[in-house]
């Protein structure tokens, strides 16, 4: 028996996954959402492989929250793991019920069946049957049972290939976004956003905003959330931009340049945490190294966008945020609906690779389809929304600290982590969405949360080098109070975190005359890691580099992210350096200090393309 996957155990209906069609097509469903990784055609390949189909004759429905499977979020890399994986076996248990049908039907053994583009074949002829004639028979309500293998790699004709993504079409001619989708009827919406938590909205002068709009313009008012509705999209857009100039409020967030700087977060109280080894005793031959990074905003391509509609007690949202059945139970909580009374549907969105404000559009276009029943409502943020209130990542500051050997390797390594919270998705942690702030009541405060190592982490993710190194340890400082909202974006802390260690590690070679792959390779005996480093080493034609070489150095994380790259030094420093970092060299820190280093010599590290810990 095959055990049931992580995904499969929450939702073992087979129908959940796998429907036969009308038209001799596969419906495969999916909690996992396209973000432009390309995970469903990869979940259309493993579901065509296991049934015997050509992939066109699979329909993928991604992110449905009341037919499809619930998978959470569409993040940590974990579609191919959880949503493959599920996949997977479904369909191999399902063929093989089909298989035990048709041979009733054939009066044949079921060792004499086969199948090919989804027809069954007698001893290798035709049998005039294929799944779609006998689908009525399958009892395909009953749940799985994990007791039919899937098949062998060796047998595998589609796993591993490549083959064209499914999601390109529609995107190359123009069509393949919720910022495109068009309903009947359809309201242009836009709003004025409460400029922070507990903010109160004293006056806003509505004869002006529809004087400035030069239209047709509805304004909707749920206590501090307003929008502006109307048939004309820059009409609206007109309106929430006046509405934004004069609105009058007590208790505005203010922001000052100073609390942009990772030293400010840095200089806040925080929540203190030691993970792995206890700190070290004092070490005389010590090393260490500081990297700061700002605030970092998604950038997404176009603004967050939804579209909702409230008929016949249904409300049903359109989104392309990461996780439908997450939405819909926010949605509900904050509207005070039942689960059943909400209907999530994921539309693919041009940009998102993390917690943006796909999920906080959901929820407005949602209250404003309340508020104006029957009638499709399109709400897109204004890209000035975008910057100023969808989740950024956290400032960080991160110290590493080498104890070494006499050879200059090595011998205890403390990751030190100033940062707040990289996971604060909806629901995640007791976080709530955008606009649940601007109702009558509020979500409650929050305690300091922050995604634990176990699921990956948050800002200590990758914080513990992969090297043969001893006692190792990562000092967290987490960070509640900055002034805007954190949450995911790629990579979450491991970014800076792998920047740090491995620009440590650059130093360290350095020091020691080595060459900073050979210095590498002589602390690490991970065979998996050994095999990538040497690969990027002959790709990247290192051994023969130039005497002035460009190169700096390498960047690695550990197997759970499988990326290893080069990364350069370029001059002068292009648009995405983020990080800078000061050393101290030889100097003694005390274990343990929460302290940042403060005697540095100086050093900038400037990279030529944007970094990354891997997708």
């Amino acid at each position: 028996m095959t055990a049931l996957t992580f995904s499969l155990k929450d939702n073992p209906r087979l129908d959940r996954w796998l429907r036969f069609q009308d038209d001799h097509t596969v419906r495969i469903g999916t909690g996992k959402v396209e973000l432009g990784q390309g995970v469903l055609t990869a979940l259309a390949q493993i579901a065509a492989e296991e049934l015997d189909l050509r992939i066109d004759q699979v329909r993928m429905m991604s992110g449905n929250s009341v037919e499809g499977p619930g998978e959470g979020y569409t993040a940590s890399s974990w579609s191919i793991e959880h949503s493959g994986a599920a996949i997977r076996l479904v369909a191999a248990e399902v063929r093989a019920l089909a298989l035990a049908r048709a041979a009733l039907r054939l009066n044949a053994a079921p060792d004499e069946l086969t199948v090919a583009d989804g027809a069954f074949l007698k001893n290798g002829a035709p049998s005039g049957i294929d799944y779609w004639n006998i689908a009525g028979e399958l009892d395909l309500s009953a749940e799985a049972t994990g007791t039919v293998p899937p098949k062998p790699q060796s047998a595998h004709r589609l796993v591993g290939r490549s083959v064209p993504r499914l999601d390109l079409p529609a995107k190359l001619t123009g069509s393949g976004f919720i910022q495109d989708m068009m309903l009947p009827g359809m309201l242009h919406a836009r709003t004025l956003r409460q400029p922070g938590p507990g903010a109160v909205l004293l006056q806003l002068d509505e004869k002006i905003i529809r004087r400035r709009a030069g239209g047709g313009v509805r304004i909707v008012r749920l206590n501090n959330f307003v929008a502006f509705v109307g048939t004309d999209e820059t009409a609206v857009r007109a309106a929430a931009v006046a509405a934004t100039e004069g609105a009058v409020w007590d208790n505005a967030l203010s922001l000052s340049p100073e609390q942009a700087t990772p030293d400010w977060v840095a200089s806040q109280p925080a929540d203190d945490r030691l993970m792995g080894d206890p700190p070290p005793e004092l070490a005389t031959n010590r090393v260490s190294a500081r990297f700061t990074r700002p605030f970092l905003s998604h950038g997404s391509i176009a603004p967050s966008c939804a579209i909702a509609l409230y008929r016949d007690g249904i409300l049903a949202v359109w989104s392309h945020a990461q996780g439908m059945h997450p939405l819909r139970e926010n949605i509900a909580r904050t509207v005070g609906f039942s689960l059943d009374a909400v209907a999530c549907h994921h539309v693919q969105g041009a940009g998102c690779y993390g917690h943006n404000g796909a999920d906080d559009a959901a929820l407005d276009t949602a209250l404003v389809a309340l508020a104006l029943p029957d009638q499709p409502i399109r709400l897109m943020w204004r890209r000035e929304e975008e910057f100023g209130y969808e989740p950024l990542s956290s400032a960080m500051t991160v110290a590493v600290h080498a104890g070494l050997n006499a050879a200059g390797r090595p011998v205890d390594w403390t990751t030190e982590i100033w940062s707040a919270t990289h996971g604060q998705r909806p629901g995640v942690g007791g976080a709530s969405l955008l606009a649940a702030h601007a109702m009558k009541t509020p979500p409650p405060d929050r305690k300091p949360f922050d995604i634990p190592l176990e699921r990956g982490g948050g800002a200590a993710r990758n914080g513990i080098p992969l090297y043969d190194i001893g006692p190792k340890r990562i000092e967290l400082h987490l960070i509640h109070d900055v002034p805007v909202r954190t949450s995911s974006l790629r990579g979450l802390g491991a970014t800076l975190n792998v920047f740090a260690i491995e620009g440590l590690l650059d130093d360290l070679a350095g020091q020691a005359g080595e060459d900073p792959v050979a210095y590498r390779l002589a602390i690490l005996s991970d065979p998996r890691a050994r095999r990538v480093l040497e690969k990027a080493a002959a790709m990247a034609n290192w051994s023969s580099r130039d005497a002035g070489g460009r190169a700096a150095g390498w960047v690695s994380a550990s197997p759970a992210t499988r990326i290893l790259r080069p990364m350069r030094r370029s001059s002068p420093p292009s648009m995405w350096t983020r990080q800078c970092g000061s050393r101290i060299s030889g100097a003694p820190s005390t274990p343990g200090s929460p302290s940042i280093p403060t005697e540095f010599s100086t050093r900038s590290k400037a990279i030529s393309s944007r970094p990354s810990a891997g997708r």
